[in-house]
């Protein structure tokens, strides 16, 4: 009897359960249920559905005892820095608010008062970015510091999920890295900094790093879903998920994991929080393993994504990627790292006013519009490329782009254009595996990472793009 193992991957817009199992010494994925996930406006504040969330997690544990393959274990990982608050009742504070809501503005101002941007970077390695957690933690302690005072427990969303699957409350490594508030050589949280900023340290709990055990389902979730398994902490985030499923055991090559977002950087034992590095705004979060991801954040396809919300989703992303192409003599360009583009009411108009504000052509149609996207990203991997090795003093030969983003071929192209260097795209479900594979990795059926990677690269797909 084969042996499954559930991911619970959770996107920006989508979640998904995907059960994973070796076949034949290679790994076969299934997606069993998939479920929309966005933030909605709630008391004017942009807030997270976790109740519906969780719902759609036991609907997907469900529907695994319906098709009769009842996974052993399962693990979720999602995005970054967002958390809750729990009371001395376990009851949610507040809002469950999103990284997109506006709360954190002039917050990090807050922050520098007590220490400032290169010192934060120097005890923690994290890039600057206004919604990371110890910004929201800002905007909490400022605007409902009756919250902090009752709070007894922090948790990230995935260490949230855990919880309610389990009862057992943990923060888990890689995620509790994003927030700017673990040291990069300890592995634990910075509690001096915890408490050089107010911030209740009673609230954060023992880190624990991937392929940690977190307990079993507690006896209401076993009596819902009809039987029980052991929850597995995997990469929580979904970069680090990612990144343990790039298909090379080699040192040569620098990685995209691209999805809403586009995390470029390399897999490194040790962080860099030198002046430099902070300058470059590069960032040293945590991978399996207790190795770091030296990456950089950029603003990935979020930007397409909501372009082609504006154009009610009346056209794929395939078909999208075939306008761009055919206005791809456009001759525009904009950041795609500028901040304009977080959060705008209109990614069209942002995008046109970025055009018309520096003088360029301004794009009119959604091909015209895609193709400054596309080629604005490409420009930015090629520029973090050099930066990457600059700051490491070597050259990489390729470039492996694993995530959703891994199937948009016509920025591939450009990628490899872009950067001189040869695309590997694939594999597209980087993160389920990454999951998966954590789990795989506890349960014996790996004996190491680089078997695991062995398996991965001769399981999917990956398709080579030449520069």
């Amino acid at each position: 009897m084969a042996k499954y193992y559930a991911a619970v991957d959770m996107g920006a817009s989508s979640g998904r359960l995907i059960l994973g199992h070796l076949e034949n010494g290679k790994m076969v994925l299934e997606e069993v249920h998939r479920f929309e996930n966005g933030m909605v406006k709630k008391d004017g504040e942009l807030c997270w559905e976790f109740d519906r969330i969780f719902k759609e997690i036991k609907t997907g544990l469900k529907k695994c005892k319906e098709i009769g393959k009842i996974p052993v274990s399962m693990g979720v990982d999602t995005w970054g820095v967002d958390f809750v608050l729990l009371d001395k009742d376990d009851k949610v504070l507040g809002n469950t608010v999103g990284y997109r809501d506006h709360r954190t503005e002039g917050m990090d101002e807050e922050v520098y008062k007590i220490i400032s941007l290169e010192d934060l970077y120097a005890r923690t390695g994290i890039q600057k970015a206004i919604f990371n957690t110890i910004y929201q933690l800002m905007a909490v302690k400022k605007q409902h510091p009756e919250y902090l005072e009752q709070a007894e427990t922090l948790l990230h969303v995935p260490d949230y999920f855990h919880y309610l699957l389990t009862g057992e409350k943990t923060n888990e490594y890689t995620e509790a890295t994003t927030g700017q508030l673990v040291n990069p050589v300890t592995k634990d949280w910075d509690y001096e900094l915890i408490d050089m900023l107010g911030y209740p340290r009673k609230m954060f709990q023992k880190l624990i790093m991937p392929g940690t055990s977190i307990g079993h389902l507690s006896e209401a979730v076993k009596e819902e879903v009809g039987f029980d398994l052991e929850v597995v902490a995997p990469a929580t985030h979904d970069t680090g998920s990612a990144v343990l499923a790039v298909p090379a055991n080699d040192d040569d090559f620098i990685y995209i994991s691209s999805g809403t977002w586009s995390l470029m950087g390399l897999e490194r034992k040790d962080a860099d929080c030198s002046k430099k590095s902070c300058e470059m705004n590069l960032t040293n979060e945590g991978g399996y393993g207790g190795t770091i991801r030296y990456l950089k954040n950029i603003m990935g396809l979020w930007m397409i994504q909501s372009v082609r919300h504006e154009f009610n989703d009346a056209y794929g992303f395939g078909e999208i990627c075939a306008m761009a192409e055919e206005a791809k003599d456009f001759p525009s360009r904009v950041d795609a790292n500028d901040e304009c583009f977080l959060s705008p009411d209109s990614m069209v108009e942002e995008v046109k006013d970025y055009c018309r504000r520096t003088g360029q052509q301004v794009p009119e149609t959604l091909g015209e519009i895609a193709t400054v996207i596309y080629t604005s990203l490409a420009d930015c991997y090629a520029k973090t490329a050099k930066e990457l090795e600059e700051m490491t003093g070597r050259t990489y030969s390729r470039i492996h782009v694993v995530g959703g983003g891994s199937n948009a071929g016509y920025l591939n192209e450009l990628t490899a254009k872009a950067t001189k260097k040869e695309v590997h795209a694939g594999p597209g479900e980087a993160t389920a595996i990454g999951n998966i594979t954590a789990q795989m990795i506890k349960a014996g059926e790996f004996d190491s990472v680089e078997e695991a990677r062995t398996c991965i690269h001769e399981s999917f797909d990956v398709k080579i793009y030449n520069a």
